[in-house]
This record gives C-alpha cells, structure tokens and sequence, in this order.
C-alpha cells in the first residue's frame, strides 16, 4: 500500500461508469482520484440533439467537479492518460504521475468504422461533443452554401444527407434530421426547393434496430418512410470519398454528408495499455470485473468484455452504471478482506425515439410504440440528465420545440481551432500539480 493513510483509488474515465464509481466509493475510508481528458460529463444519450440543433452543448454537460463537490476525500484531475504500469501501479499522465492502490478503467468508447476505406476521413461522428458541434456547423454551412449555388447537381450533393447504420443512433439522428430540415430549416431558407433535400438511412442488415423484436423494427422503418426518410436495407458500405458513399453493389450516393453510426467499440488506448483484449477491442474482464492477473484493477462500462447466457452485455449507459456500482462494492469487499462478488446485469430494457410522438420501447416482456414510448424517453432521460438548471433548460427547449416547431441553437459555432488559436495554452506541467497528485510510493 502507498504511505499516505488512506489507500487511493484512480478512476479513469468521468463517463457514467467512472461516475457511479466514484459516487459509490466516496464514503469509504479511501481517497479517490478520477481522472478526465475534460471537465465535464457528457450526456452522450442527447448528442444526436446537439447536432440536430434541438439543444446546446452546454445543456448536454455538466461540470465533473460540481459532481464531486459533495463527495468526501475526493479530487478531480483534467489530464491525458498516456501510459499505465501495472507493475508499479502508475498512471503516466501528461501532467504527472499517480500512483494507486486500486484502478478503475472505465475509459467508454468510439465509433467502431470496420475498416471502410475512407469512413475515418470523410465521414461525421458522433463520440463526443466537438463531433456533435462539428456535424451542426456542417449541417447548416451546406444550406447556407446551397441557398447560392447555381450549379443544380452541386446543389443536390450539399442537400443530401447520409446516416450509416441503423441502430438507435442511426435511429435517433435520421429522426431529429428530418424534423429539423422540414421545420426550422425550410422556413429559414425559402429560396431553395427542399423536395432536392434527402435524408438516407443506410443499413448493412435486413432490418433496423436488430436487438429489439421484430414489432418495434417493423413499426420503426414504417415510421421513418412516413417522415421522409428514404431506408436502404441490405446494403454494405463498401467506400467513402469526398463528396460519395459508394456501395458493394456498385450504387454512388453523391453526399457531402457521410454520417457514421455503425455501432461502437472500446477506446483504442486500451491495446496500447497492454491489456487483455477481445471483440471490439473490449478488455476481456472476470465475472467481477477485475483484469485477469491484475485484481487490483477493475474494468466496467463499454470497455469492459463480460457475458451473460453466452452474449456479450450491451453497449449502454445503464451497463455501465450498474458496473460502477460493482467494482466500488468489490474494492469495499477487498478493502475488509472479502473476496470480490460476481457481476450481474439488470435489464432495464431499450428506448429509441424516432421523431414527434413516436419512439419504441422494450421493458421486459413488454413492447410498445408511438406516444406512450415518446413519453417513457423523455422521462427517462430528463430525470438522467444531471444537474436541475440543465433539465430545467431541456425542457423548455423541448416545449418550444415540440409547440412552435422552431429549433433554438441553428447557429454555426466557432470551431474549436478558432478558439485555441484566441487563447494561449498553459503549462499543465507545474510544480503546483505534481505537488497536489504526485506522492511516492514504497
């Protein structure tokens, strides 16, 4: 153990597994150390909206340390993890060094691009919240650069938009897309005709939102072909370039817009980490979450490779919660002398929303579609959006834009090149902070 009193524990990652986990350890007799390339949590369910203009990044984030400001023996700590020896039990940081007794990874995860030629360079993502201020920014450039195009098919390349893959992501954008281009958007630019704007659905399966039963898939692409958005079943991306998605079976799609939502896999760090991996580049985990040859460390949300009946554990936020909650539980049990429990997930079932008054559900046995699964999503999601002033400005939004049909934040944001050009970078490797988090070890 470290000389300090209390052992510490480091959290990497201020996700909703690094949160739970942190929330549910703090009263402990440890100290806590989460660790985040940024300062605030993203909602990551709601970045759809962001990009469709329906919210404000900011009403998607909420400070890390307006989270931890309650939480006893408890620090926060803005920083790149750039290496871990688990030998020594270091985190190597681009600020310094931490050294822990415990870890939890927990570091969430990324567009998974299977290797397309060209996806990572052409195509729009939706990770994190510069990737959804980005795809609005583009979004409204293309009509602005429409309105004044004179070439016609030049116009109609600007004005055709490209969702690939249509799980709930998929799902979620095409919807919000269309209401926003039919709404706000026709009004603001009359000179243009938007029977030439087209929203594509692309999706490699034969059916949509393949993890939920086949009534909710039926229900979901009837649904979407009645708001406009045109559904391509069974087709594989084979290439994307500047200014085409092309198809295995030789179709072009001519699209300034290419917008990747094919599924997810973990953090690419992770390999570089020397971690054990499986499918998706997941961390291959004990039923207790522990890393095999390492049970000091703990693996838990989307990074973290567990089964249940054969299949791997879904993707989700509630996932990861639950396993925040039950690695902090396991080094409790360890921290007395206990031996770890085994993990087990409590599905609480899956929610898409495809537009107005439209969305599907799957609690248990129970399916639904239409109104009463629009209401569950927006419950659900308002009571798990943290911080009262950001549900409190969510909601508004959504009335204004429910009632008026007006979608608030259509404004091109500055990029954020234009941002740290303005302001000048300072040097994170100061003596205050190797004094604040650098203790040595024996």
């Amino acid at each position: 153990m470290s000389t300090q009193k209390r052992p510490r524990i480091v959290i990497i990652g201020g996700g909703f597994g690094g949160l739970s986990a942190v929330q549910s350890v703090a009263s402990s007799a440890v100290e806590v150390l989460l660790i985040d390339r940024n300062n605030y949590h993203t909602f990551s369910p709601m970045l759809y909206q962001v990009a469709t203009a329906e919210l404000g990044a900011e009403q998607i984030a909420y400070p890390i340390r307006n989270i931890l400001r309650k939480l006893p023996n408890t620090q926060f700590l803005q920083a790149e993890v750039k290496r871990i020896d688990f030998a020594q039990r270091a985190v190597e940081t681009d600020r310094t060094v931490i050294f822990y007794d415990f870890l939890i990874l927990a570091t969430g995860s990324v567009t998974q691009i299977l290797s397309v030629p060209g996806a990572a360079e052409y195509a729009f993502r939706l990770d994190n919240l510069r990737q959804a201020i980005a795809l609005r920014n583009h979004i409204l450039r293309c009509f602005e650069q429409a309105a004044y195009e004179s070439n016609p098919e030049r116009r109609r390349q600007r004005l055709t938009f490209t969702i690939i893959g249509g799980g709930p992501t998929g799902i979620e954008l095409a919807g919000a897309l269309v209401e926003l281009l039919g709404n706000s958007l026709k009004r603001d630019y009359p000179v243009l005709d938007f029977r030439q704007v087209k929203v594509l659905l692309v999706q490699s399966g034969s059916r949509l939102l393949r993890d939920m039963p086949e009534r909710s898939q039926r229900y979901t692409q009837r649904q979407l072909q009645k708001m406009g958005v045109k559904v391509i079943l069974d087709a594989k991306v084979n290439r994307i370039t500047s200014g085409a998605v092309h198809l295995q079976d030789g179709r072009i799609i001519l699209t300034e817009s290419p917008i990747w939502t094919a599924g997810v896999q973990a953090n690419s760090l992770l390999r570089q980490w020397g971690l054990p991996m499986g499918d998706k580049g997941k961390v291959t985990v004990l039923p207790t979450l522990q890393v095999p040859d390492h049970l000091e460390v703990y693996g838990v949300g989307d990074l973290a490779l567990l089964k249940e009946s054969g299949q791997p554990l879904p993707m989700v936020a509630p996932a990861a919660i639950q396993q925040g909650r039950a690695a902090a539980k396991n080094i409790r049990r360890q921290l007395i002398g206990r031996q770890p429990v085994p993990f087990k997930y409590w599905n609480k079932g899956a929610i898409a929303m495809i537009g107005r008054n439209a969305a599907a559900a799957q609690i248990g046995k129970f399916v639904f579609t239409g109104f009463p699964a629009w209401l569950l999503w927006l419950g659900v999601h308002l009571v798990y959006l943290p911080g009262f002033r950001n549900r409190l400005q969510v909601l508004i939004d959504w009335l204004w834009d429910y009632v008026l049909r007006d979608r608030p934040a259509r404004f091109v944001s500055p990029t954020s090149r234009a941002i740290a050009e303005t302001y000048p970078t300072p040097d994170h490797k100061s003596d205050e902070v190797r004094q604040i988090y650098n203790r040595q070890r024996v």
